[in-house]
C-alpha cells in the first residue's frame, strides 16, 4: 500500500484547525520544530503569563470560529468534536491557573525549551545557525517561566516542594560546564562531512555558554526564592485531577470506579506473572524468574552499540511481519530509524516522523552513565510499544493521512490516553498473535503492564488522597514501597517515577486506561459485527482517524 489517498477538499471546519495551528506556531515557533514545517525555528514563544494569556485568548476565539463553522462529514464530525475539546480545555486550564505551577521533573517548560533542540535539523549550515540562534534565545525562555511561577507565588497558585527541588537538580546539571550545551556545540558536524564554518561554530560555543549559565541561574532561583513558597502538598485534589485526566484521557471517567478497577488489574498481572515464572523454573518466585533471565548470556547485550543494532533488527522484522497481514503500512511508515539519545537521563521514547516524512519517525533510548547491559527479554515488548505497531505506526498513519486529515489532525490532536493505550493495546496485541510466545518476553511484558497498572492507584490515590491498600494514606514512603513492590527496576528509577507521578498528575493512569478503552471498543466492535469482524480492518478504521481524545474515538467508531 504506497499510494496516498485521494485528497478531500477543505472545509470551513478544515479551516477552523488549520488556522489554530497556524496559531500555535506563531504563539510557539518551537511548535514548527515539533511538527516540520517552516517557520521561525531558532526562536522561542513567550513563556511569561501574557504568553499564557495569549494562549487562552486565542482559544477563546478558535472555539468561537469552530462553533460557527458547520460540519459537512464524519471527518468534519471528529474535528469539530475534538478540536472543540481541546480549546475548551486550554481556557479551563489557563482559568484555573495551572500554568502558574507547572513544573515537575519530567515534563514541564523547564524540561521542554531544552529537550526542542533534540528534534532540531542539523544537517546543513543553515540548520547550525538555526541551533544556535536558539541557544542564544533560551535565556529569555528561561526568564518567562521564572516570570510566571513568580506570578503564581502571588496568585497563591505554587507547585510542590518536592518537584521544586528535583527541577533545581535538573536545572544544574543542564547548566554544567561540561553538560548537554558544551557537548552539542562541540560535536557539531554537516551532513556532506564538511566542517562547521569556524564563525558558526564559535557562534555555538557562546549559545552553549549562555544557555548553560541561564539553566544555572534558573536552579538558583528554584532553590533560594521558589522553594521556600512552594506548598508542601504534593496532591492537587479532586478538582484539578478532573481536569488533568480529562486533558490526558480525552475522556470523563469514573476515578474511584478507576480506581477499584486499578487493583484488580493488577492483582491479574502478578497471578499472571507468577504462573509464568512457575515454567521459567519450577516452584520459583518471580524475583527468581528474573534472576534466571538476568543471567541468560543469550538474552544480553554489552554497549549502546549492540543495543542499537538490536533495536533496529527487531523493529525491521515487526514492519515486516505486520505489513499486510494485521495492519495496512504504507512505504513511508516502514521507515522507523532506533537511535541512542543525546541525553543520559534514562528512558526510551518516541518521536514522530515531520509533515512530509523527510524526517523519519525515531526510537530513542536514552542510556544512563554507567549503564551498559540492557536485557533483551525486557525490552522486545518496548519495541513493538514505542515502534511497529505502537507509536510509529500509530502517529505516523496520522502524518500520512494528509488527502484526508487536516494539519492539527495529523500532527497536533491527540491525548496519552490515546497515543499510549495504543502502546500497550499494542503490546497485548503482539502477545496475542504469537510475537512474545517466549516465557521471558512475555514476563517483560508483563513487568510493564504490572508497573502500567500499578501507576493507576499510585497516581488516582496520591492526588485524591485515598486509602492505600493497606489501609493508610499514600505517603512519598509506602508509594515508593509500593512500586518497588510491583517493578524490578533499579532504585534510582523507581524514586524518578514516583517523583513523575506526584509532579504530574492524571499522566501516567493514562497508560493503562487507554488500553482499557481501546480493548473495550475493539471488543464491541467485533461483538456487533460478529463472524464479519475483520481486524485489520478495524486497525485501519481506527488509526485512520489520526490521534484524538477517547471519547471522540469511541464515538467515532461506535455512534
Amino acid at each position: 500500500m504506497s499510494e496516498e489517498r485521494p485528497v478531500r477538499q477543505q472545509t470551513a471546519v478544515d479551516h477552523v484547525a488549520e488556522g489554530w495551528v497556524t496559531t500555535l506556531v506563531d504563539l510557539d515557533p518551537t511548535t514548527a520544530t515539533y511538527i516540520g514545517v517552516p517557520g521561525r525555528t531558532g526562536e522561542y514563544g513567550d513563556t511569561s503569563p501574557a504568553g499564557a494569556a495569549a494562549l487562552a485568548d486565542a482559544a477563546r476565539a478558535a472555539k468561537r470560529a469552530l462553533d460557527a463553522a458547520a460540519a459537512v462529514d464524519p471527518v468534519d464530525d471528529v474535528t469539530k468534536a475534538d478540536l472543540g475539546a481541546e480549546l475548551d480545555l486550554v481556557q479551563e486550564s489557563y482559568d484555573r491557573g495551572l500554568h502558574l505551577r507547572d513544573l515537575n521533573v519530567i515534563a514541564s517548560p523547564t524540561q521542554s525549551v531544552r529537550e526542542i533542540i533534540d528534534l532540531m535539523p542539523t544537517a546543513t549550515e543553515a540548520d547550525w545557525q538555526d541551533v544556535a540562534s536558539r541557544l542564544h534565545a533560551l535565556p529569555d525562555a528561561l526568564e518567562g517561566i521564572r516570570e510566571t511561577l513568580l506570578q503564581g507565588t502571588r496568585d497563591d497558585v505554587t507547585p510542590a516542594k518536592r518537584q521544586v527541588a528535583l527541577v533545581a537538580e535538573q536545572a544544574a546539571r543542564n547548566g554544567a560546564e561540561d553538560g548537554f550545551f558544551r557537548r552539542l556545540a562541540e560535536g557539531a558536524a554537516l551532513d556532506d562531512g564538511s566542517a562547521v564554518p569556524d564563525s558558526l561554530r564559535a557562534d555555538l560555543s557562546r549559545g552553549a555558554e549562555v544557555a548553560s549559565a541561564a539553566y544555572r541561574s534558573l536552579g538558583q532561583f528554584l532553590e533560594h526564592e521558589l522553594l521556600p513558597l512552594a506548598t508542601p502538598v504534593d496532591a492537587v485534589g479532586r478538582d484539578a485531577y478532573e481536569l488533568h485526566s480529562r486533558r490526558f484521557l480525552g475522556a470523563v471517567v469514573d476515578l474511584d470506579e478507576t480506581y477499584e478497577w486499578g487493583l484488580e488489574e493488577l492483582a491479574r498481572m502478578r497471578d499472571e506473572q507468577e504462573r509464568i515464572a512457575d515454567r521459567i523454573e519450577p516452584g520459583a518466585s518471580v524475583a527468581r524468574a528474573i534472576e534466571v533471565l538476568d543471567t541468560d548470556p543469550a538474552r544480553i547485550l554489552h554497549g549502546t552499540e549492540a543495543l542499537q543494532r538490536w533495536m533496529q533488527e527487531t523493529s525491521d522484522a515487526s514492519v515486516a511481519a505486520m505489513a499486510g497481514t494485521y495492519f495496512d503500512i504504507p512505504d513511508p511508515i516502514r521507515r522507523l530509524e532506533c537511535r541512542i539519545a543525546p541525553t543520559q537521563e534514562g528512558g526510551i521514547y518516541y518521536s514522530g516522523p515531520s509533515d512530509d516524512f523527510s524526517r523519519a519517525g525515531r526510537m530513542w533510548w536514552s542510556v544512563p552513565e554507567g549503564v551498559t547491559e540492557f536485557g533483551t527479554w525486557r525490552e522486545k515488548t518496548t519495541v513493538y510499544h514505542e515502534g511497529v505497531p505502537g507509536h510509529h505506526l500509530q502517529i505516523s498513519q496520522g502524518v500520512y493521512n494528509r488527502g484526508e486529515l487536516n494539519t492539527w489532525r495529523r500532527q497536533l490532536s491527540g491525548s496519552s490516553g490515546h497515543v499510549e493505550g495504543w502502546a500497550l493495546y499494542a503490546e497485548r496485541l503482539m502477545e496475542q498473535l504469537g510475537f512474545l510466545d517466549d516465557d521471558g518476553d512475555r514476563l517483560g511484558m508483563l513487568d510493564g503492564q504490572r508497573m502500567r497498572a500499578a501507576r493507576v492507584v499510585l497516581d488516582i490515590g496520591v492526588h485524591l488522597q485515598k486509602t492505600n491498600p493497606d489501609g493508610g494514606g499514600w505517603t512519598w514512603e509506602y508509594a515508593l514501597d509500593f512500586m518497588r513492590e510491583n517493578v524490578n527496576m533499579d532504585d534510582a528509577f523507581v524514586q524518578f517515577e514516583v517523583a513523575r507521578y506526584f509532579g504530574w498528575p492524571g499522566q501516567a493512569p493514562s497508560y493503562k486506561v487507554g488500553q482499557r478503552v481501546w480493548e473495550s471498543i475493539r471488543d464491541e466492535v467485533a461483538a456487533r459485527e460478529g463472524a464479519a469482524f475483520d481486524l485489520k480492518a478495524f486497525h485501519r478504521r481506527a488509526l485512520s482517524l489520526g490521534s484524538i481524545g477517547l471519547d471522540t474515538l469511541r464515538s467515532a467508531l461506535l455512534g
